[in-house]
């Protein structure tokens, strides 16, 4: 058979191998194509090793998973209330602060949410602590350590004052520092105790208190603002500026001696005020009696002479 007969056949020009070769069987006949069904059922066979549970498993576990995903998204949702700040933490660290509203973060457990009460006006008391603070049912007790202080005049006054503040800053307040009440006592205690020593004690015990406390808020806001602390200082009021105990009726004495002098320096001064008008009027009325006599006497004596 001539090369041209065997391409004409579709036979191979080169010969057959041992086995007929190319796409023949062994008995030289042409293989049938795949079958695609074939293909389809063994690639499910496959899955179904993978997924046990028959034919199409895997499609109620594939929709589970995308549930649990829209879930495990949804959940990253969170609402602030007006009186809170949300701060938002990536793997315990801070990131950032929200505002009141509806917000969202990346859900646990890469991010979690703390939603501290940010309007709530909290005091603190120096100097003395009230019967909410030391757990008896009444009376207030003395702090001596905290409440005398040294006044510009070298005096000692014994004074009580509390401090009211809120939260500014959630995120500054959790982790700038570690003891707020501590903080914030010290800051206004070295406050008080600066504006004192650069004041006079009867300013301190009587018109001067509204201008201390303004000084005392000033400053102290000014240490936390230092900090970082996230704190606003709303008031400073004084609850009682008074000498020590142990010379509390020396002072009074002297108090009641200036007060007394005080009263006399006033009396005199309205005598005075009452005396000098008059007698003044009294003297230029004889003044006025003398001129009045020395003309007379003059024009008398002058008509005599004529």
């Amino acid at each position: 058979m001539s090369f041209k007969d065997k391409i004409f056949k579709n036979e191979s020009p080169w010969g057959s191998g041992p086995t007929g070769g190319g796409d023949r069987n062994g008995s030289g006949q042409r293989r049938p194509p795949p079958n695609i069904d074939d293909l389809i059922r063994k690639a499910q066979g496959s899955v179904g090793k993978i997924f046990p549970g028959g034919k199409g498993s895997n499609k109620p576990i594939f929709i589970g998973l995308i549930v649990l995903l829209v879930i495990w998204a949804l959940s990253g949702l969170y609402r602030v209330l007006p009186d809170e700040q949300g701060v938002v933490l990536r793997f315990g660290q801070f990131i950032k602060t929200t505002q009141p509203g509806l917000n969202y973060h990346i859900p646990f457990p890469v991010e979690r949410v703390l939603t501290p009460k940010v309007t709530k006006v909290n005091r603190i008391d120096v100097g003395f602590r009230s019967a909410s603070d030391t757990g008896r049912s009444t009376g207030v007790g003395d702090v001596a350590e905290e409440s005398l202080m040294l006044t510009g005049d070298e005096n000692i006054v014994d004074i009580d004052y509390s401090v009211f503040w809120v939260i500014k800053d959630a995120g500054k307040f959790l982790f700038n520092i570690q003891s707020p009440l501590e903080t914030v006592k010290a800051a206004s205690e070295t406050a008080m105790r600066e504006v004192i020593a650069k004041s006079k004690i009867q300013s301190i015990l009587t018109e001067g208190r509204s201008k201390i406390e303004n000084e005392v808020q000033e400053i102290t806001q000014g240490i936390l603002d230092e900090y970082g602390s996230g704190i606003q200082i709303t008031q400073v009021q004084t609850q009682k500026a008074d000498p020590p105990d142990q010379v509390i009726d020396a002072f009074r004495d002297v108090q009641a001696a200036r007060a007394d002098r005080e009263r006399s320096k006033n009396e005199a001064e309205a005598y005075a005020n009452d005396v000098i008008p008059r007698a003044r009027g009294e003297a230029a009325k004889i003044l006025q009696a003398a001129e009045a006599y020395k003309k007379e006497v003059v024009a008398r004596a002058e008509g005599e002479a004529r």
